[in-house]
C-alpha cells in the first residue's frame, strides 16, 4: 500500500498518463514513436508537478520552520530534484522542442502564480475559471503540440482537432477533480470552477464541454478514417461521462 501511496501522492501515476496521452497523440495522428519524447513528457510532468506541490504546501506551512518543512516533504524534493534530472537528460537529446517547452514552462509557472508571495497573487486565487482552463490548456498543449511540433504545415488541421478534444477532455477531468476538491479549496480560500459556479450551471457547462469533446473527437478520427476508433471513442466518452455523474 505506501508503494500505490507514494505513486499516487507524488504524482508518478499523473506522471505515466502524460506519456500515455502522448503516446496516443503520436498513434492518432499517424506520427512516428520517440522514446525521448515520452521519457522526457514523463520527467517535465513529474518535475512540474512535484514543484507545484512542494509550492503548495510551503504556502500554507509555517514558513519560519523551514527545518520542519524539509523534514516533512523531503521525499517530494527528491523526486521533484530526480525528475528535473531527467528532464534535462531527454530535453539535451530533443534539442528542437526547446521554443515549444519554454511555452510549457511560461504555462506551468503562470498556473503556480497564485501560491507565489507577490501582491497579485491574492488576486488571481480568485480567478477560479482561469485555474481549471489553464491546467486543462497546458495538459492539451503539451500532449499534443509537443509530439507534433517541427512536422510540416499539412499536419495543423488534425492537430488543432486533437488539441480541441483534449483540451475538452482534460476540462471535464479538472471540473471533476475540481468538485472533489471544494471542502479543501474554500478552507484554503482558493477558487476553481467548482467552487465558483452553482451545481446547476456546473452542470450546463459540463454538458456543453461534453458535447465539443465528441464532436471535436469524431472530427480527428474522421480526418484518417479511422472508423474503428471513432466507435471506441464513443465508448470512452460514454464512461467519461458516467465517471462525472457517480463523482
Amino acid at each position: 500500500m505506501r508503494f500505490i501511496h507514494f505513486i499516487l501522492s507524488h504524482s508518478v501515476f499523473i506522471a505515466i498518463c502524460a506519456a500515455g496521452l502522448c503516446f496516443q497523440t503520436n498513434l492518432l495522428l499517424h506520427l512516428p514513436h520517440h522514446p525521448e519524447l515520452y521519457g522526457f513528457i514523463f520527467f517535465s510532468t513529474l518535475c512540474s508537478y512535484n514543484f507545484y506541490w512542494l509550492l503548495s504546501k510551503f504556502y500554507f506551512s509555517d514558513r519560519h520552520a523551514h527545518l520542519v518543512f524539509l523534514k516533512e516533504n523531503l521525499s517530494f524534493l527528491v523526486v521533484f530534484f530526480f525528475a528535473a534530472a531527467g528532464t534535462v537528460f531527454f530535453m539535451v537529446r530533443l534539442p528542437h522542442l526547446l521554443p515549444y517547452v519554454l511555452i510549457g514552462m511560461a504555462l506551468t509557472l503562470v498556473y503556480s502564480l497564485p501560491l507565489w508571495p507577490f501582491p497579485f497573487s491574492k488576486n488571481l486565487q480568485k480567478a477560479g475559471i482561469f485555474k481549471t482552463t489553464l491546467l486543462s490548456l497546458t495538459w492539451a498543449y503539451v500532449t499534443t503540440v509537443l509530439p507534433a511540433a517541427g512536422l510540416p504545415g499539412k499536419i495543423i488541421v488534425p492537430v488543432s482537432l486533437l488539441f480541441s478534444a483534449r483540451f475538452f477532455f482534460m476540462l471535464l477531468l479538472c471540473i471533476i477533480f475540481d468538485m472533489r476538491d471544494i471542502s479543501v479549496d474554500k478552507m484554503h480560500g482558493l477558487h476553481s470552477l467548482a467552487t465558483d459556479v452553482s451545481k446547476k450551471k456546473l452542470s450546463i457547462l459540463i454538458f456543453i464541454v461534453f458535447i465539443f469533446y465528441i464532436i471535436s473527437g469524431i472530427f480527428v478520427r474522421n480526418y484518417f478514417g479511422d472508423d474503428q476508433q471513432i466507435i471506441a471513442f464513443a465508448i470512452t466518452g460514454i464512461l467519461v461521462w458516467l465517471v462525472y455523474r457517480l463523482s
